[in-house]
């Protein structure tokens, strides 16, 4: 590793899922202070204190994220980077969603971001290197069936990410957001269909994008990590796709050997 973020101040929100704790262990190879900030440690910081102080954190609440960037000003008087993974998925048509099931994952998904942007700018503008990175998605461009609630919200995260960009930039803020495809996490194999063979999934999953692979947590880190440095300095209000170029192509019609004539 390269020490790129040597010194800053980090939190990452949804630091103990799949991607934000990949994120994190990057952040903390790279030299920096980080806040694995989630609602549970989920039982794996005993093990793996490798992805750095854990922060009890729901998004969704004013007052514990209000908390959770006092006891970060305490510490060290700044924020440097925050990221923005803390989210869920709603598998569901818009007609099957009830307006519990909306408000929950715009609460999430949409309204903690809100939240953790707002008040960590404060700490933010103390920063030479301020940089927040949000998670999007390319569902909020194209959308995959069912996920109707889930495509809204990470639209509005993308929109969020250019306005704050605009808002912020003359304090010195960068806002960027991350759009992954498929990545492998706990989340992707979710939304595999129930009852199918789950390499089987997988491999279907794979064959749909151009590069026949999907994404990783290490991919989805790299880029993250990326943001969060001074080689992107002039980098913001961006929404930038890692996706294998599953986006890029229009789906083609596929043939098994028995259709043949």
């Amino acid at each position: 590793m390269t020490a790129t973020l040597d010194g800053r101040v980090a939190l990452v929100a949804g630091g103990c899922g799949g991607a934000g704790r990949a994120v994190c262990k990057r952040f903390l190879a790279e030299g920096a202070h980080v806040y694995a900030a989630d609602l549970t440690a989920a039982g794996s910081l005993d093990e793996d204190s490798t992805i750095g102080t854990f922060l009890r954190l729901d998004v969704s609440s004013e007052v514990e994220v209000q908390a959770a960037m006092a006891a970060i000003e305490a510490s060290h008087g700044r924020l440097d980077i925050l990221v923005n993974a803390a989210g869920i998925e709603l598998e569901l048509t818009i007609e099957e969603t009830s307006l519990d099931d909306w408000n929950r994952i715009m609460a999430i998904n949409v309204t903690g971001t809100f939240l953790t942007c707002k008040h960590a700018l404060p700490l933010m503008r103390r920063s030479a290197h301020a940089s927040i990175i949000n998670f999007g998605s390319y569902d909020g461009y194209i959308a995959d069936p069912n996920l109707a609630a889930y495509c809204a919200t990470k639209g509005a995260v993308h929109a969020l990410t250019r306005a704050m960009a605009c808002d912020h930039g003359p304090d010195g803020i960068r806002v960027n957001a991350i759009c992954p495809g498929y990545v492998d996490t706990p989340m992707l194999e979710r939304f595999y269909p129930p009852g199918v063979d789950p390499a089987a999934a997988r491999a279907e999953a794979e064959a749909v994008h151009p590069l026949r692979t999907i994404g990783t947590p290490t991919d989805v880190a790299n880029l993250v990590t990326w943001l969060a440095s001074d080689e992107a300095r002039y980098a913001t209000g961006q929404l930038w796709v890692l996706d294998g170029g599953i986006s890029a192509q229009v789906q083609q019609m596929r043939f098994r050997p028995e259709d043949a004539q």
